[in-house]
């Protein structure tokens, strides 16, 4: 492999560049993400582990090298233009471009929709830090030491520090207010978070979240049933249909996972719900008693729900949207879509 980045070297350097056409063609070839030195860099993951830091610098050299040669050709095209006998040429009678309104982006108008109705029922909003200690991103939330969330394939970790973290979850914030708040608690907590997850149609690595909470006195299940049945409705349509599965959380016993009706297929199948016509939108269960403990209140007296959804999920469904990479994309074909929603 290393003949090759020699090789490649010697491409680039004898590479003439003396029209655009020709720089166009030298950045496809060697520049862009699809050029042959990209390639290099993906052809280095199956090098032996000995030899990878030496390519690497030379990757990293050669990479450089074409980089400069391009911006140099790039800027002695531009000023030899700059400096020759025609004058770009504008059209004065063309219209002026007019002024145009934005528009609020899908996830906020989801996470204000969910705010408005979680607020209807006497819920109110807290944050919290989006980076983390290890304590209220797992330890107080019952996360046992090797759980797979602890390890380097699922969170993203500081370098420096191996206790601090980007949050997986807005339970930290759960954490924090009952660390400083005494029951009754009832609070929801919007938010990004991060995971080290691969981007599809389906997932992504930063995405949003809103947990709830509430704790009182004699606070049951059935309390948690009934809040996410008026959520569900109030978000969604008086006709979707819910159900719970049970499932397992460090933080919660007992656990359900949340589904409703897929409203994109109606129930038919799709990729979104994977043919199964149900959607999953989040996890709940009952607080665990060691979670009350940790955060110093008394789980003989005081019991409580928590509950925690994907705002991109339940804008996904809100809006009929296939495919959760257009939130990040920036496409104003898709988001002027939403001009006027509210």
């Amino acid at each position: 492999m290393l003949d090759k980045v020699k090789e490649i070297y010697q491409e680039v350097e004898s590479y003439v560049v003396e029209t655009p056409e020709q720089l166009e063609k030298f950045r496809l070839a060697y520049v862009s993400r699809k050029g042959v030195i990209a390639d290099l860099f993906d052809a280095l993951k199956t090098a032996a582990p000995e030899e990878r830091r030496a390519l690497g610098a030379e990757l990293n050299n050669l990479k450089n090298f074409a980089q400069n040669k391009f911006s140099e050709s790039l800027v002695a095209m531009e000023s030899q233009h700059s400096n020759g006998s025609q004058a770009p040429q504008f059209d004065l009678t063309l219209p002026v471009i007019p002024n145009e309104s934005g528009t609020v982006h899908p996830l906020t108008l989801a996470r204000a929709r969910i705010i408005e109705i979680f607020e209807r029922i006497g819920f109110n909003v807290s944050e919290g830090p989006e980076i983390e200690d290890d304590w209220h991103n797992f330890t107080a939330l019952n996360f046992p030491e090797n759980h797979p969330a602890r390890e380097m394939q699922d969170t993203f970790f500081i370098e420096k520090n191996p206790d601090i973290a980007l949050r997986t979850h807005t339970s930290s914030v759960q954490v924090r207010l009952m660390e400083t708040q005494k029951p009754p608690i009832r609070s929801i907590m919007p938010g990004r978070v991060y995971r080290n997850e691969a981007i599809s149609a389906r997932a992504h690595c930063i995405f949003h979240q809103v947990e709830g909470l509430f704790i009182d006195e004699n606070v049951s299940f059935a309390d948690l049933k009934q809040t996410l049945y008026y959520f569900a409705k109030e978000m969604f349509a008086k006709d979707v249909r819910i159900r719970f599965r049970p499932s397992f959380f460090p933080f919660t016993e007992p656990s359900a996972e949340i589904d409703i009706s897929c409203l994109i297929c109606k129930g038919a199948g799709c990729n979104i719900c994977k043919q199964t016509g149900w959607v999953e939108i989040g996890g709940s269960g009952m607080v665990d008693p060691n979670v009350l403990e940790n955060c110093g209140i008394d789980s003989k007296k005081y019991t409580g729900f928590a509950f925690g959804m994907g705002i991109e999920r339940i804008t996904m469904l809100k809006y009929q949207i296939k495919d959760l990479r257009l939130f990040t994309e920036n496409d104003v074909r898709f988001l002027r879509q939403f001009s006027g929603q509210s």
